[in-house]
């Protein structure tokens, strides 16, 4: 299983859990189950709820899943020579992690290691974003923004209707609750509606952040969209793009050239 022992990158994963459970809690037990209109509160617990076990199951994914790092320690001889490189084609050694670059791939100075296709690394996942786990988190930032806005639009409503009734019977702990969650929502929407449509541009133009950050040159072949979308998601398009516990079949992943 792949972990990555980072004090701030652990501290960050417990805050995220920890703020779905919250979500969780004050709406199930501060909004819905109170209302007393059962299936006002059936309907929206089941769909709050399914949302925040999808959001934790695409984090734990993108957390536990290896992003594609690169073996460390396998710049020998015998590797080399395994590669059959063509005549003039040249090597990179990453002299942080011992380890033969392949093209698009970059070192994490928290993983330590060389990530193909590395993005970024996300304290709140505690991982990079890369080759083998980028579907994942795509996955995680879109639910967490459903929730977010489902979690908003809740709070909207029960606020709406203390104004149009007599809400006096409210506890101030009700209120603070109900405030700091509304809070909680707006900023998380924001925030990884943001990550999901940067992902998405990525994604979509076959160009990493870091790539972009730094203005690599394109070395690698321009495909369309349809077809870097199925490169993250899987091959063929199906429901399974949208589950965290589907792996994506990348058909015939493009060879990396080993390359400076």
């Amino acid at each position: 299983m792949w972990f990555i022992p980072d004090g701030c990158g652990i501290f960050c994963a417990i805050v995220t859990w920890f703020l779905v459970f919250y979500a969780e809690f004050v709406v199930l037990f501060v909004m819905l189950i109170p209302s007393g209109d059962y299936m006002y509160s059936a309907i929206n617990g089941i769909v709050f709820s399914l949302l925040a076990f999808l959001a934790l199951a695409s984090h734990c994914r993108a957390m536990l899943t290896d992003p594609g790092a690169v073996p460390k320690g396998n710049a020998t001889k015998e590797f080399i020579e395994s590669l059959q490189l063509k005549s003039g084609q040249v090597l990179y050694n990453c002299p942080k992690c011992c380890s033969i670059k392949p093209d698009r791939a970059h070192h994490c100075r928290v993983c330590k290691r060389c990530i193909r296709k590395m993005d970024h690394h996300c304290p709140w996942i505690n991982n990079c974003v890369g080759e083998k786990n980028q579907k994942y988190f795509v996955l995680f930032t879109m639910y967490v923004a459903l929730i977010s806005l489902h979690a908003l639009i809740l709070v909207g409503f029960h606020f709406l209707h203390c104004f149009e009734e007599d809400c006096s019977s409210s506890s101030p702990t009700t209120m603070t609750l109900l405030i700091l969650l509304g809070l909680e929502g707006l900023l998380f929407l924001i925030f990884t509606s943001a990550m999901f449509g940067t992902q998405m541009l990525s994604i979509c133009t076959d160009e990493t952040r870091i790539e972009q950050l730094k203005k690599e040159d394109r070395r690698w072949v321009k495909k369309t969209t349809w077809v870097n979308l199925k490169a993250v998601f899987g091959h063929p398009f199906s429901l399974g793009w949208a589950s965290p516990f589907v792996m994506p079949d990348q058909g015939k992943a493009d060879r990396y050239q080993h390359m400076i």
